[in-house]
């Protein structure tokens, strides 16, 4: 057995752990406990959750921003951008052809309580968020856990596995996905794919987060206006199908029925294991990342800003995923599709063939243009995680940050050129190993979440930070 293929085995025995069941379900316990101890804040609460989140986004403001900062609202569609991407189109496929209907059921639930992770997040994140040497803001999962639990190997231990997972599930795993997308839709080469994408993005990053916060308030509703109104008609054209997915979705997540002689409710475990980590996989939560993004949020209110936390992952999982699963659903082509190889379909090509079944050739276009405005999206996003925890294990210095811009670049190229499982299996490990402290920051400061909250309630102006 060569170098690679014991780092292969290692990687996968890794990984096994990491998006295993007894992660997941830690991930989806932190967000019960949250729910819980908040008095089910994100039920109880939701119509203020969308008057502080998309209701102010309708409102004017003529305030000038922090040099280095954004708008809450641009911190929220940063963080989308990195969020929503190819798994809202190819990882809900995956689910339900690895766990049935019935894993859509356990991704909703996942996402309800993963609300209250992402929440809890992104509050610590505005409330341990230190100040630029500009009056603007940045912070994250490492800044909440080295001052709030005075951990500091545990806080670069995050920002070790967010830097490094950047240049995988958040690059070239994305640009390989455009440069596909492209060839398959208008013939494009892969090199070219890579430099136009690698050009756009050395132009959005060089201006750092306030030009990324610019260009994705308004690619984000662009992009998934696009999706979810494609989606929509392709939902009433195929209307009278849709009880009966619905039907299917609930029943397969409660079948104790046994699968090809296995032992009863193995289809509940599947379709939960899968669902369940789809989830997680397609909304972050509890991943550590957007808080990320939040934390350079021009406000001074944490709960207002964990608010549009718990809007994150409605859209991108309730709405978005969901449309996405109904879509298959409806189709007919779930099981049943092969490839040339006798193979069942699965992932994007899956989604491809289900919104071909409505629009014909021009639904495989559909797709493709949404896993590209996706795909670029979440590499503008994770172009900024990666920076700020590479700037968190440096003391941001200057000349690393224009050196990792670069270097982030051209591993687009890498990825649009080839198919990198090896390296690809390793960035998934990673990015699910920043779970880890991140989880265990959120738990230890879990206190300060609920006592935060709780006074928020009971006053929003006593929850106020000082600028």
């Amino acid at each position: 057995m060569g170098f690679i293929d014991v780092i292969a085995q290692i990687n996968y025995n890794v990984n096994s752990f990491v998006w295993g069941p007894v992660m997941l379900l830690l991930l989806v316990g932190t967000g019960v406990y949250l729910t819980f101890r908040t008095n089910f804040f994100q039920f109880r609460n939701f119509a203020t959750v969308i008057k502080k989140t998309i209701g102010s986004v309708l409102k004017s403001s003529n305030k000038k921003l922090s040099k280095g900062s954004v708008t809450p609202f641009q911190a929220m569609t940063t963080a989308i951008a990195s969020t929503v991407g190819v798994g809202n189109v190819a990882g809900v496929a995956t689910a339900i052809v690895s766990g049935g209907a019935g894993a859509i059921f356990w991704m909703w639930i996942s996402a309800l309580f993963g609300m209250m992770t992402k929440y809890g997040e992104v509050l610590l994140a505005v409330k341990y968020r230190q100040h630029n040497i500009n009056g603007g803001y940045y912070g994250g999962p490492m800044y909440y856990i080295s001052k709030g639990l005075k951990m500091n190997w545990l806080a670069s231990l995050f920002a070790i596995f967010g830097t490094l997972a950047c240049f995988g599930i958040g690059n070239m795993n994305q640009s390989y996905e455009i440069a596909a997308a492209a060839k398959s839709t208008i013939g494009l080469s892969p090199i070219v794919t890579g430099v136009i994408v690698a050009v756009i993005v050395a132009v959005v990053i060089i201006g750092g987060i306030t030009r990324i916060g610019k260009v994705t308030e308004k690619v984000v509703p662009l992009m998934a206006g696009f999706y979810i109104l494609g989606g929509v008609i392709a939902l009433i054209i195929n209307a009278e199908k849709i009880p009966s997915a619905l039907a299917s979705i609930f029943t397969g997540a409660f079948s104790m029925e046994s699968v090809g002689g296995g032992v009863m409710g193995y289809a509940v475990a599947r379709a939960m294991r899968f669902g369940i980590a789809r989830g997680v996989f397609s909304n972050e939560a509890g991943l550590g990342s957007a808080p990320i993004a939040h934390a350079a949020a021009d406000t001074n209110n944490p709960v207002n800003q964990a608010m549009w936390g718990i809007f994150e992952v409605f859209l991108d999982t309730i709405v978005i995923c969901t449309i996405t699963s109904l879509v298959i659903l409806t189709s007919g082509l779930n099981g049943v599709a092969t490839d040339a190889s006798g193979a069942l379909v699965s992932g994007g090509a899956l989604t491809s063939l289900a919104y071909e079944s409505v629009f014909g050739r021009m639904g495989g276009m559909f797709v493709s243009v949404a896993i590209i405005f996706f795909a670029v999206s979440t590499i503008l996003g994770w172009s900024y995680y990666g920076e700020q925890c590479l700037g968190f294990l440096t003391d941001n210095d200057k000349g690393v940050i224009k050196g990792f811009r670069i270097v982030y670049v051209a591993f687009i190229l890498v990825g649009a050129l080839g198919e990198l499982q090896f390296l690809w299996g390793i960035s998934d490990t990673l990015n699910g190993l920043m779970a880890i402290p991140n989880l265990m920051g959120i738990l230890g400061l879990s206190g300060v979440i609920i006592d935060t909250t709780k006074k928020y309630l009971k006053d929003p102006n006593s929850v106020k930070l000082h600028r």
